[in-house]
C-alpha cells in the first residue's frame, strides 16, 4: 500500500540504460498503470476505514470463514489485491524508469526512495496509529516496499532474465522455508524475522518492532515486475501488452485453483463447512498475508494482470481517467487518508469514549460502507490537485518522493 510512481527525474549528460522509448504508448501505458493502482487505493480505503471504526471485529489472517461476516470477508479479500499490485507496479515503474536514466541513476533513486519510505513507516505511520508514546515500531506495507526497492536497487545490475528467474523462484518456492521458526536470542532471528518469519524484535530503551511485513516473498514480487518491464516498453503494441497480461493472469489463476484443489502446497489447507457452500468458498479463498503463500500471490497477482489488461482496453473511458488520479498520487493520498482517519477516530473518541472494550467503533458494518460512500469525493479533489501540482511542479525536488 503505497507509492508504485516512479517520477521522471531530470537527464543528466551521462548515457541512459536504454534509447528512448517513443511517447504515445507510454501515455497510454501510464494511464493504465496508474488507473490500476488508483483502483486498488480506492480498495484499500475500505480496508482502513474497518480498520477505524470496526477494528474490534477480530479478522485473524488467513481469516476464519466459519465466523466471519461475510461482507467484511469480501471486503478484505478485495483489499488483499492492495500489496501485490503496489509491489510489481514498483518493479514495473523501476525498470521504466531505468530506460529515462543510467544505472547509476536509477540506483541511486530507489535507495533513496525507499530510504523515505522506511522512514516515513517508522517515524510517521507508526506514531500515527499507535500514539508517540508507544514502544512499539510497525513494520508494515511502507516499510516492506522500501526495502525491495533497495534490494531491487542492489539487483539491477544482473541480466533482467536473471531477476525474473530469481523472483519466480523465490515467489513460488518460498513456502517451503515455513518449517524453519527461529525463536528470540537464536542465531540469525532477527534477519529472519525481517524476511521470512513474522514476529516481535526486541529493541534497544525498551522498544520492540513488529515484522507486520517479512520481506522476501515481497522482494520476489517486486524483481519480477522489473523483469516483464519490456512488456510495458513504448514499442509493444497495446494488443500484445493486452495478451501477454491476459495469459498470464489466466494462467496464475488456474495455477492457484489446480494448487489449491490439490490442498498440499502454498497455503494453509482449505476445509468443508458442514451445510454451508458459501463458507466453504470463504475457506478456499482464505489465504494467509503475512507473510504471503504462493497461492496468495497467484490470486492477487492473477487477478491484477486482468485488470490491467482491462485498464489497456479501456483506456479513454471515464472511469478510467478518474482512477488514474488517484493512482498519480499514490504517497500522498496513503498519508492525507490514513492522517484524516486518525483525526476522525481520535475525535470520534474524545466525544464518545471507548464503545467496544478499550476502541470506539460502530455496531453495524453498514457505517463503515456509509463512511466510504461519504470519503471518496472529499479525498479525490486534494488528490487530485496535488497530482497536478507534482506533474507541472517537476522542477521541486522533494515532490518526486511523494
Amino acid at each position: 500500500m503505497t507509492t508504485a510512481t516512479l517520477p521522471a527525474m531530470p537527464m543528466t549528460a551521462a548515457a541512459p540504460t536504454h534509447p528512448p522509448r517513443s511517447s504515445p504508448v507510454a501515455r497510454t501505458r501510464l494511464r493504465s498503470i496508474d488507473a490500476l493502482r488508483g483502483l486498488v487505493m480506492v480498495l484499500m480505503l475500505l480496508d482502513h476505514l474497518r480498520e477505524t471504526w470496526f477494528l474490534h471485529v477480530p479478522m485473524p489472517d488467513p481469516i476464519d470463514a466459519r465466523v466471519a461476516l461475510p461482507a467484511l470477508y469480501l471486503a478484505r479479500l478485495a483489499a488483499s489485491l492492495c500489496a501485490p499490485v503496489f509491489v510489481i507496479l514498483t518493479g514495473i515503474s523501476a525498470f521504466l524508469f531505468s530506460t529515462r536514466h543510467t544505472r547509476a541513476e536509477t540506483r541511486a533513486f530507489l535507495v533513496k526512495r525507499g530510504l523515505v519510505l522506511m522512514a516515513l513507516e517508522v517515524f510517521y505511520l507508526s506514531e500515527l496509529y499507535w500514539g508517540i508514546a508507544s514502544p512499539t515500531l510497525w513494520l508494515q506495507v511502507i516499510w516492506c516496499i522500501g526495502v525491495c526497492m533497495i534490494a531491487l536497487a542492489a539487483a539491477i545490475g544482473l541480466p533482467r532474465r536473471v531477476l525474473l528467474a530469481a523472483g519466480l523462484v523465490i515467489v513460488c518456492g518460498h513456502n517451503l522455508l515455513d518449517v524453519v521458526q527461529l525463536r528470540s536470542g537464536d542465531a540469525f532471528f532477527v534477519p529472519w524475522a525481517l524476511l521470512h518469519q513474522r514476529d516481535v524484535i526486541a529493541l534497544p530503551f525498551g522498544l520492540v518492532a513488529k515484522t507486520s511485513y517479512p520481506v522476501l516473498a515481497w522482494i520476489g514480487v517486486i524483481l519480477v515486475g522489473w523483469g516483464i518491464g519490456p512488456w510495458f516498453l513504448g514499442e509493444v503494441p497495446a494488443r500484445v501488452r493486452v495478451q501477454r497480461l491476459v495469459v498470464g493472469g489466466c494462467a496464475m489463476l488456474a495455477a492457484f485453483v489446480l494448487l489449491r484443489l490439490l490442498n498440499g502446497y502454498g497455503d494453509a489447507p482449505w476445509f468443508v463447512v458442514p451445510d454451508s457452500a458459501m463458507r466453504t468458498a470463504m475457506s478456499f479463498f482464505a489465504l494467509t498475508k503475512y507473510p504471503p503463500s504462493l497461492l496468495f500471490l497467484l490470486l492477487t497477482l492473477g487477478c491484477g494482470a486482468l485488470l490491467l489488461a482491462m485498464f489497456e482496453r479501456l483506456n479513454e473511458a471515464k472511469l478510467t481517467a478518474a482512477l488514474a488520479v488517484f493512482g498519480g498520487a499514490p504517497m500522498f493520498f496513503y498519508l492525507f487518508h490514513l492522517t484524516m482517519l486518525r483525526l476522525l477516530y481520535h475525535s470520534a473518541f474524545a466525544m464518545w469514549g471507548a464503545t467496544h472494550g478499550a476502541t470506539f467503533g460502530v455496531s453495524n458494518y453498514g457505517w463503515v460502507l456509509a463512511w466510504y460512500a461519504a470519503l471518496i469525493v472529499p479525498l479525490y479533489l486534494p488528490t487530485t490537485w496535488f497530482a497536478r501540482l507534482k506533474a507541472r511542479r517537476r522542477d521541486i525536488a522533494w515532490l518526486k518522493y511523494l
